[in-house]
C-alpha cells in the first residue's frame, strides 16, 4: 500500500494553480496628457494553460472620444502591440499579425494592411508581458523596439 505526501500533493496543486491563467481582464494603458489621450489594450485568457488571449483596444480622446476595437487574438506567444507616433496626429497600433491606425481627434480606429502605414514614425513603446508574464505597457525609455518575428 502505498500513501501519498500530503505536503507533496499541496505543492503539487499549487504548482498547478499558479501555471493556470486567469480569465480576468487584465488592462495596461498609456495616457499623453498634452493630446488627452489614452489607449488601454485589455487582455483576457481564453485558455488555462496556454498562451491565448483575447485584445480588446479602447481609445480615449479629447472632446469625449471614445471608441473601442477587437484586435487580432494571440494564439500563442503574440501578445506584444508596439504603438508609434505617425504623421497628423495619428497613432499605430501593430501586432504580428494586424495593424490598426488610430486618429483620437476624428474617433476612429482602421484596420490597416502593413504596406499602407507610413514608415516615417516614431516607436512610444510596447504593450507587452513583463518577465513575471504581466501584461503592461513599456514606454520607449524603459525597453527599446522589439521587431516581430518573420514565420513561414
Amino acid at each position: 500500500m502505498t500513501r501519498t505526501n500530503p505536503t507533496r500533493y499541496l505543492a503539487g496543486l499549487f504548482l498547478l494553480l499558479v501555471a493556470c491563467n486567469s480569465d480576468e481582464p487584465v488592462p495596461a494603458s498609456v495616457e499623453f496628457p498634452a493630446d488627452q489621450v489614452r489607449l488601454t489594450i485589455t487582455r483576457v485568457a481564453t485558455d488555462m494553460f496556454l498562451s491565448r488571449h483575447n485584445l480588446r483596444l479602447t481609445v480615449t480622446g479629447p472632446a469625449g472620444c471614445s471608441i473601442e476595437d477587437t484586435l487580432f487574438p494571440n494564439t500563442g506567444y503574440v501578445s506584444r502591440r508596439n504603438l508609434y507616433q505617425a504623421g497628423a496626429g495619428l497613432l499605430y497600433v501593430v501586432g504580428q499579425f494586424d495593424a490598426r491606425v488610430v486618429d483620437p481627434f476624428h474617433c476612429t480606429i482602421t484596420l490597416a494592411e502593413f504596406r499602407t502605414l507610413d514608415r516615417y514614425v516614431t516607436f512610444l513603446g510596447s504593450f507587452d508581458e513583463n518577465e513575471q508574464k504581466r501584461w503592461t505597457y513599456f514606454p520607449a525609455s524603459q525597453r527599446s523596439e522589439l521587431p516581430f518575428e518573420k514565420r513561414s
